[in-house]
């Protein structure tokens, strides 16, 4: 990274702390485990409209959408764990199989290595129970 990159991000960095100490002092020092949990999973018709056909190009659906975007994650590695998990969640509610999901992180290995596609696995898996606990499912 470039010096003026680094100065980029820490002065980002501060200034998210300081509207932090703006909106509730208490969030200054706020943890991001678990923040996913904070926001409800949209319907599969919401999920349609902001990732699939209102908003976006044509040619893919919100499913295909958020598959591509699980693969991305999964290559990136442990640093997006709540985007993960929140993307599986999503993935899951516009139609995408426990399989589909599983099959498109183990195609990523490739790419991200087989680290970043375990990692990947054992968030999916959390989240595939947290569903199943949820619903009263059984996996699939």
């Amino acid at each position: 990274m470039t010096e003026a990159y680094t100065k980029m991000i820490q002065q980002m960095m501060e200034s998210s702390q300081e509207m932090m100490r703006t909106f509730n002092p208490a969030l200054e020092n706020i943890k991001a485990a678990g923040f996913d949990k904070m926001f409800p999973t949209m319907s599969k018709d919401m999920m349609e409209m902001w990732f699939g056909r209102t908003f976006n190009r044509e040619g893919l659906d919100a499913k295909t959408r958020l598959l591509v975007t699980v693969a991305a994650l999964t290559v990136l590695g442990a640093q997006a764990e709540p985007q993960l998990k929140m993307t599986v969640r999503h993935a899951l509610e516009a139609g995408a199989t426990q399989r589909e999901i599983a099959e498109v992180i183990w195609q990523m290995s490739m790419f991200g290595g087989l680290p970043a596609m375990q990692k990947a696995l054992e968030i999916a898996q959390t989240v595939f129970a947290e569903t199943a606990t949820n619903s009263g499912e059984k996996d699939v």
